[in-house]
């Protein structure tokens, strides 16, 4: 696994909850990530002093520093750009708080939310540690009809799936989001590749799983579902039960869970029904 020191070159306020944050650096060398959910993991300044502590690779695999404090969260690489002729460039989009003001998303869910502070006053020139990815898991190429559900955190591997599904796949898109305001992080051409279906959170609860009930689903469609891990686990349920969709047809991913720190998205996202 690769571990890289990287250097902020610009920003972008995508959304009033969203900024995307583009990375620079000669570290980007053979930076590759092929696959809809590939992560990477950031490592951040330790807010007190400043200090940027990365793991180191040595000969024996990633040792952990003894000393600093070791600030890291994980993230899907939103577009990595390689350039022959210039710097490489690699885009990472940070969910800062949703916009009605309540904290939202892994970068928040730590106390004093760390990430997203970093995030919220970047510069060109700060330094952020990347690693990885691991490794790549492909988009299937033979999908026909594919539904796909997000919440904010979600959204950068989510328009990775609209990239990287094929091209005569039909997608309907189910995306849980705070209110209209982070509508703008989608461009017309990625609303017009998926039928798209808003959920505003400031509605009211339920709308998700009412949503995935209501459709009409293709024997053969295949679901990816991320976001907060909880809101979750009812429309796994429904998936995997009632509508009973065979393990190489569902993957629900956990980016983030309320009132967990730093959730490892690889676990469970019902631990009392694991597959």
């Amino acid at each position: 696994m690769a571990l890289r020191r990287l250097t902020v070159d610009r920003t972008e306020q995508i959304t009033p909850s969203i900024v995307r944050i583009t990375l620079i650096g000669d570290a980007l060398e053979g930076f590759s990530a092929l696959g809809p959910t590939d992560h990477v993991k950031v490592f951040f300044p330790d807010p007190a002093t400043g200090a940027l502590t990365m793991p180191e690779l040595t000969g024996d695999g990633v040792r952990r520093p003894t000393d600093g404090v070791v600030i890291s969260r994980d993230y899907t690489p939103r577009q990595f750009r390689p350039a022959p002729f210039g710097a490489a460039e690699l885009d990472i989009d940070f969910v800062l708080h949703a916009p009605d003001g309540t904290r939202i998303g892994t970068v928040d869910a730590a106390a004093g939310g760390p990430a997203s502070a970093w995030a919220a006053a970047a510069h060109p020139g700060d330094e952020l540690g990347v690693a990885g990815p691991r490794g790549s898991r492909l988009a299937p190429q033979d999908v026909s009809d594919a539904v796909l559900i997000a919440d904010e955190t979600a959204l950068p591997a989510f328009t990775r799936w609209l990239d990287l599904l094929p091209a005569s796949a039909r997608i309907t898109a189910l995306l849980d989001i705070a209110d209209e305001e982070v509508e703008p992080y989608l461009t017309g051409e990625q609303t017009q590749r998926a039928s798209v279906e808003w959920l505003y959170r400031s509605d009211g609860p339920g709308q998700l799983l009412e949503s995935v009930r209501s459709l009409d689903l293709a024997p053969d469609v295949y679901v990816w579902a991320a976001g907060e891990a909880s809101a979750l686990v009812p429309v796994r349920r429904y998936l995997k039960h009632e509508a009973a969709l065979r393990t190489d047809q569902l993957d629900v991913q956990g980016y983030w869970r309320r009132g967990v720190v730093n959730l490892d998205h690889h676990a469970p996202v019902d631990p009392t029904d694991p597959d």
